[in-house]
């Protein structure tokens, strides 16, 4: 595949050391800037009406997770068994919360794994950041590495994984590698599709800095990316063998600010509304981009959201170190579950 780089290596590099803590977890720098104090939903749009109540509690659920080595990151609603897993980066562990009993240690080691998701069939997904690809746990227990280089190179360091409903992969891999890279390492980041078969890794763009947090519209036409280095969420138009219509690259939301906190993990409702962390919380857009309110959680940044609950309309979130959640009125776009669960 013929790849054009309109950013350089060295650039590129210097540009992740820039964001600061952003390098090294795929999430934003604080270091100078304030958070935001005092927790509140602010409404944007009269619409916002129709998604969230400004009046809607905004929990805390479990704190002390993350460090120099990553945040808690990578929340995912497991249907069945009523619980929500979400990775804890820097102590190298997957966490358990159970509604009402609170957080414990579902596994551990996990090489450091960050995004997770559930493929059609349920099994778990996850883009693992010291082995540097993205496995599959199967229902018997078993793991299947299902990526791990790309044109006889290592991946960078799988951030964040979708699945479409024909069963393809897609990813994102920036280098956020606090170490410098080798010469033989892939000279980009890129986001990735994997054939359902797993026969096929296609490139489908690479003029990212930090690709980060993907998620499909509801129709799955679009495909939304977050650009995290540039605040941007970008978003093209899907061709009907799954690539991306490059000429169909646009910009559908800045959410740079003053306050701390970046385009990170990204999630769509069943409406096509778009929820995004980005400066001073969670940001809540339509499906045409528009602005309709933000959920100011009160802490330094959001590195991911999941819908979750047994009618997809808990909205939980992670920071760098910490668990919370609020209620919303529209139901998430559901996560699959194991086939034989039902």
């Amino acid at each position: 595949m013929h790849v054009t780089h309109t950013i350089s290596r060295r650039e590129m590099l210097a540009m992740s050391a820039a964001a600061g803590g952003m390098a090294v977890s795929g999430v934003g720098a604080v270091s100078a800037q304030t958070a935001p104090t005092g927790k509140r939903i602010e409404q944007l749009a009269p619409e916002l009406d129709k998604i969230v109540a400004t009046t809607e509690p905004i929990k805390d659920l479990a704190d002390g997770f993350g460090g120099p080595l990553g945040p808690a990151e990578g929340p995912l609603w497991w249907k069945e068994g009523q619980y929500l897993l979400f990775s804890d980066i820097h102590n190298d562990k997957r966490m358990k919360y159970e509604p009402g009993k609170g957080v414990s240690v579902f596994l551990e080691p996990t090489n450091r794994a960050n995004g997770l998701t559930r493929d059609l069939q349920g099994r778990l997904l996850a883009c693992e950041h010291d082995s540097r690809r993205i496995t599959r746990l199967e229902l018997d227990g078993s793991l299947t590495v299902l990526a791990s280089s790309f044109q006889g190179r290592q991946l960078n360091r799988p951030n964040d994984v979708v699945v479409k409903s024909d069963g393809a992969i897609y990813f994102t891999d920036p280098w956020t590698n606090p170490a410098m890279p080798n010469q033989w390492d892939l000279t980009f980041s890129g986001v990735y599709r994997l054939t359902p078969d797993l026969g096929t890794m296609t490139l489908l763009v690479e003029d990212f800095v930090i690709p980060n947090g993907l998620a499909f519209s509801p129709d799955e036409k679009i495909l939304y990316i977050n650009d995290s280095r540039r605040r941007l969420i970008r978003a093209f138009d899907l061709n009907a063998n799954g690539s991306l219509a490059r000429q169909s690259d646009r910009v559908f939301a800045d959410l740079g600010g003053p306050e701390p906190g970046v385009p990170d993990g990204m999630k769509v409702d069943t409406e096509g509304n778009v929820y995004c962390g980005g400066t001073g919380g969670i940001w809540i857009m339509d499906p045409k981009g528009k602005k309709l309110g933000r959920i100011v959680h009160g802490a330094p940044a959001t590195t991911n959201i999941a819908f979750g609950g047994d009618d997809w309309k808990t909205l939980y979130f992670t920071s760098r170190n910490h668990l919370g959640a609020v209620n919303v009125k529209i139901p998430g776009i559901p996560v699959p579950v194991a086939k034989n669960s039902g």
